[in-house]
């Protein structure tokens, strides 16, 4: 089945966008050679805070990360496109890339895991004037959150290069690794390692661990800056130079490559508490 998302609540008296391109780059500053910080994934809303000649400072809705945009790959919603999102369902998509086909010219649109497809059909979606079908069999998984479940689906992003900032199978880093393959379980998280670390359950050593609790590793400062989805008591997903499986022991994550230790652990988190 897809996995619902929460219905979007709208301040009516505030503009919002929503993004109608498959991956969009929220930078730090309003400029194109600006340091990537996130990306945002077809369907997310956004709440716009500033407006300049081509840019925009918004909000995402989903995990209220903040950032510059440029217009153009923007669409500004009216009132009632704003109605409609808020009493449509949206549903994430559970595959890591989802193809679509244009129903009026057959031009496809390739949309990657954790977009958000609002709509009330089975197997189709509209933008604007544009009517998109996909395969329903792609997306109607048993996708029950689960450690197993969760695990199966970060294999899914192996030998993903890692991107900065990133957030599909084509380059991603450590959090969007871990917010991504949670939210295709209906599961928002937010967006760096040092938010998502303050949410769920504290897990005393990594034997009493499951699939699917998080790892949490800290610099030299002691701040968080690296996690990854734990497979068992002593093997890790993570996305670091790419997303790859490694050895986890008590002090933090050993190089398949060199043996060494690669980053020091934290804290184990587990976020499904049932």
């Amino acid at each position: 089945m897809l996995i619902i998302f929460t219905y979007l609540q709208f301040n009516f008296t505030t503009m919002y966008g929503t993004i109608t391109l498959p991956l969009v780059p929220l930078r730090e500053s309003d400029n194109e050679r600006s340091e990537l910080l996130s990306q945002l994934l077809f369907g997310e809303c956004l709440e716009i805070i500033e407006l300049r000649e081509r840019w925009l400072f918004v909000r995402n809705l989903n995990d209220c990360y903040r950032g510059w945009v440029d217009y153009k790959m923007v669409k500004i919603l009216t009132v009632s496109e704003e109605e409609r999102i808020a009493n449509t369902p949206g549903y994430f998509v559970c595959v890591p890339i989802l193809v679509c086909n244009e129903t009026s010219s057959n031009a496809k649109l390739f949309l990657p895991g954790g977009s958000i497809l609002q709509t009330d059909f089975k197997d189709m979606f509209s933008i604007d004037t544009k009517t998109y079908s996909f395969n329903p069999s792609e997306l109607y998984q048993n996708k029950i959150a689960t450690g197993q479940k969760i695990t199966e689906t970060a294999f899914q992003y192996l030998n993903a290069p890692y991107l900065w900032g990133g957030k599909s199978i084509f380059g991603i880093d450590c959090s969007g690794l871990v917010q991504v393959v949670y939210s295709m379980f209906g599961i928002q998280l937010l967006r760096d390692a040092s938010e998502q670390v303050e949410s769920g359950e504290v897990i005393d050593f990594l034997s009493e661990t499951k699939p699917g609790d998080l790892a949490f590793f800290e610099n030299q400062d002691g701040r968080i800056v690296h996690v990854g989805i734990l497979l068992n008591s002593h093997q890790i997903i993570h996305a670091s130079g790419w997303v790859k499986i490694e050895t986890i022991d008590s002090q933090g994550i050993i190089s398949e490559q060199t043996g060494e230790y690669t980053h020091k652990l934290r804290v184990v988190k587990r976020m499904i508490l049932n």
